[in-house]
């Protein structure tokens, strides 16, 4: 779109309605831009923030088809939409961004390695599997050897459908689905860079973050901006990041997940094609957050500044184990009392072991400092019901 005059006329489309679509809509509304929101919860996150909601499934035909007749553009938060309707819509002359054929490939993770591979992108080897027995095979003709890690290659998210095997007695657990099974990194750090690209072709990337996960629910925790890595190789980062989103001549944003192994070389693990966990600091932390860029791309507007203006931390805020129901949050009082620390509630109504309720973005005047005072939240923060 080059002709922005209409922009409080625009009707952009969002599938599906989480937090990643709610903080997408407040980006939104400050361009007083209108949001239309569908997802099959009619208290998803951002139903209470868009201009409409429609309820319908991501994963329909049907209703992903519906939805894109009431909208002039339409982008996402999740992968695992019904591709063929986006393609459908495309067809017709609707805007989709970013675009259906790059949403197919990422969507399957044996389809993405393939990608690498073809554009030699550095990714861990791998092999792509039908099924359990084919695996089972594999090992017992020596063509396949412990450690691995086992990724189903559809439907995976926040961390389910992985499985690392680093022992025999593991094998019992394999997944009985099409799977990616790719060699074990021995990692030092996991890095994460977003970068954007407009529809004009310009390309930039967000300073790298480093990834702390959650070692039983196999999720991120906490970010820590800028990662604890040499300049050369946060630049070598960034220049994979610009390198693979321009490969898919992809408009929008595209997150890609990084190993850091223990002889500093990079690795490609997955990417995703839209706002992500590691880019939510960048509300408060960067001169343009992660939403206004994908707004500023998929309009055809220049990339904004993506400059850090302080280091930071954010934590995800999980649901504590052992509790389910409404959700309470105990120590929001002290935590607010901490300068530099920034809540941000997505409005589930309930809570469970390890749910996504919130984050909280953590300012410092240094990176050291802002690690500090995450230390504190996370002493006085807990999610229970």
């Amino acid at each position: 779109m080059n002709d922005l005059s209409n922009i409080s006329s625009l009707r952009l489309g969002i599938t599906a309605g989480g937090q990643l679509a709610k903080m997408l809509v407040l980006s939104a509304s400050n361009w007083d831009i209108k949001t239309y929101v569908m997802d099959a919860d009619p208290h998803c996150p951002a139903s209470h923030n868009c201009t409409k909601f429609f309820k319908g499934s991501h994963t329909s035909y049907d209703d992903v088809y519906r939805f894109g007749q009431e909208v002039d553009m339409i982008t996402y938060e999740i992968e695992s939409i019904n591709v063929e309707a986006l393609k459908k819509l495309k067809s017709e002359g609707k805007i989709i961004l970013p675009d259906p054929e790059v949403l197919e490939i990422i969507q399957d993770k044996g389809l993405q390695k393939l990608f690498f591979k073809e554009h030699q992108i550095p990714t861990a080897d791998f092999k792509l599997f039908k099924d359990k027995s084919e695996i089972i095979m594999a090992i017992q003709k020596d063509e396949l050897r412990v450690p691995f890690v086992q990724k189903v290659r559809q439907g995976g998210y926040d961390g389910r459908g992985v499985i690392v095997v680093d022992d025999p007695t593991k094998l019992s657990k394999l997944m009985d689905a099409p799977s990616v099974v790719e060699e074990k990194i021995r990692i030092k750090k996991e890095i994460a860079v977003i970068a954007a690209r407009n529809t004009l072709g310009e390309v930039n990337h967000f300073p790298a973050v480093e990834m702390e996960f959650n070692p039983e629910a196999n999720l991120v925790e906490k970010l820590i901006c800028p990662a604890d890595i040499p300049p050369d190789i946060s630049t070598k980062a960034g220049k994979l990041a610009d390198k693979l989103i321009s490969a898919w001549n992809m408009t929008g944003l595209l997150a890609i997940e990084m190993f850091l192994d223990e002889n500093d070389g990079l690795w490609i693990n997955e990417v995703a094609p839209r706002p992500h966990n590691s880019g939510h600091h960048t509300i408060e932390s960067n001169v343009t957050s992660q939403f206004e860029q994908l707004l500023r791309a998929i309009l055809g507007l220049p990339l904004g500044s993506m400059e850090l203006k302080k280091p930071a931390i954010m934590l995800n805020l999980l649901g504590e184990p052992g509790y389910e129901g409404i959700a309470k949050y105990l120590g929001l009082h002290e935590t607010l009392q901490i300068a530099g620390v920034k809540v941000h509630l997505y409005g589930k109504k309930f809570t469970k072991p390890f749910r996504k309720m919130g984050h909280i973005t953590i300012l410092g005047n240094s990176r050291q400092d802002a690690i500090d005072k995450a230390n504190q939240v996370k002493n006085h923060i807990k999610i229970i019901s």
